[in-house]
């Protein structure tokens, strides 16, 4: 993302060299499509730098190893928790699906704070625990993933969808709000059907309020998911891979048998102290380093 970014300046620097120059209305057409480029770059540059002062929310699911999976989705969340507070960021579930073990299969919060999404917006990845798995009679050791997505929080008016590409649905809420809430269908899914791209809100005490932050949260979605989609264009990648494919490429490993240590595969950084990493939530090391991915 940042050298994406360093390309942006760099080509907004060399037109605005290029219209400088004595020649450059010689030809108005072209004239014209660089000062159109200009200006839409520009404003790529404030719309990302304006995202990544904001709020960030998180959805954590479990991948492949079952019971483990999940309880290492519900390790995860509670790392950043304790990250979020040591920097003085609150937090706020939207919606959990959690197993008889206090585990998750699927986790969505809010990080509300300065900088939030442009500090943790890198974390977003398939990650990897291995340890002796405590859902093992006979103590195996054990390998599981869970896959971590951040994304931006946008207000509602910044990015348009076309109403007839969304499935809304509704259920029954668990969160809170008692039994009069419960008995009502409050909770929110609503799926982008081009991107088959789902959102599931449970959180608010009303069915508008729920839909309201379902639309919120789809909409950073869609604005992550078109901004992979032009880095892989650019890049001449294909544009249609999926998570699933992208499954196996963990950005960070933490093992705890038979040895200790944190990992992360993209900047080299190994952490040793993994109950700081884990339970303490200390990944200022880590998300140092990704600034410059």
């Amino acid at each position: 993302m940042k050298e994406k970014e360093s390309a942006i300046l760099a080509r907004i620097k060399a037109i605005e060299e290029r219209m400088s120059e004595p020649d450059f209305w010689t030809n108005k057409e072209k004239a014209q499509e660089a000062i159109k480029e200009l200006n839409d770059l520009k404003a790529k540059a404030a719309e990302a730098r304006a995202y990544d002062r904001g709020d960030a929310i998180a959805t954590i699911f479990a991948g492949a190893g079952g019971d483990d999976a999940e309880d290492f989705s519900r390790i995860l969340s509670s790392m950043y928790f304790k990250y979020a507070e040591r920097n003085g960021w609150g937090i706020k579930i939207l919606h959990k699906n959690e197993n008889d073990h206090g585990g998750y299969r699927n986790i969505t919060f809010e990080i509300s704070g300065k900088n939030a999404y442009g500090t943790l917006k890198n974390e977003s990845g398939v990650h990897r625990l291995v340890r002796t798995s405590p859902f093992s009679a006979k103590k195996l050791r054990h390998t599981s993933f869970s896959m971590v997505e951040f994304i931006p929080r946008i207000e509602r008016h910044e990015i348009a969808i076309v109403p007839n590409d969304l499935k809304i649905e509704f259920a029954r809420s668990s969160g809170p709000g008692g039994q009069n809430v419960n008995k009502r269908e409050t909770a929110v899914r609503i799926v982008h059907l081009p991107t088959n791209i789902a959102v599931h809100i449970d959180s608010e005490r009303s069915q508008e309020q729920n839909r309201e932050k379902a639309m919120e949260i789809l909409k950073g979605k869609l604005f992550v998911h078109t901004e992979k989609e032009r880095e892989k264009e650019e890049a001449g990648l294909h544009v249609s891979k999926t998570t699933e494919a992208e499954w196996g490429s963990q950005i960070r490993s933490y093992v705890l048998h038979p040895y200790k240590m944190v990992k992360d595969h993209r900047t080299g950084v190994e952490v040793r102290d993994t109950d700081a990493v884990l339970l303490e939530g200390r990944l200022d090391e880590f998300i140092e380093k990704e600034r410059d991915l």
